[in-house]
């Protein structure tokens, strides 16, 4: 370990591997809130963040497990449950008034396609204004379920998945 008068000791939530500080700065200074889309080993949540002087302020939350409400059966970290719940995000930020944002994906990695990027489009959708390259969105197959009914034999999926979405923008 380094030592010595000249030695500083990292932030303790970069030092844990938790924040970039470099890009959180890059972020904020945009002013605007932060569409933050977080994956568990078995939910997604996507939030609003707002930058105050005091602390970041969530303005709303949409978890996948709220998915269940509204009618969908199965996964709620696969890739149409990642879209419904940022289609979710995105109608609640309507009613809030939250018209555009920056997306935060934070330490995850930018995979091209990802579940991270569907929640995106499930907000974009709704109505939110974020920029982002169309090049990074997972199919229209992959959103709606058709790759993964074909492979689990589930033919329901997509006509679910569609319920499930005009329960959303209601």
């Amino acid at each position: 370990m380094a030592t010595g008068p000249r030695y500083s000791v990292k932030f303790r939530r970069r030092r844990e591997g938790r924040t970039d500080y470099g890009k959180r700065s890059k972020i904020l200074q945009s002013r605007l809130p932060r569409l933050v889309v977080r994956k568990s080993s078995k939910y997604i949540t996507v939030q609003i963040i707002e930058y105050t002087q005091k602390g970041d302020k969530t303005v709303l939350t949409a978890h996948s497990s709220q998915l269940k409400k509204l009618g969908w059966n199965y996964g709620a970290k696969s890739t149409p449950a990642a879209y419904l719940t940022g289609l979710m995000a995105g109608a609640l930020a309507k009613q809030k008034n939250v018209k555009k944002a920056v997306f935060d994906i934070g330490l995850h990695p930018a995979t091209k396609g990802g579940k991270i990027f569907a929640a995106l489009k499930g907000a974009v959708d709704a109505g939110l204004e974020v920029n982002y390259d169309a090049k990074i969105l997972p199919s229209a197959d992959r959103i709606s379920g058709k790759k993964i009914a074909e492979h689990l034999k589930k033919p329901g999926l997509p006509a679910d998945f569609e319920a499930v979405k005009g329960k959303i923008l209601k």
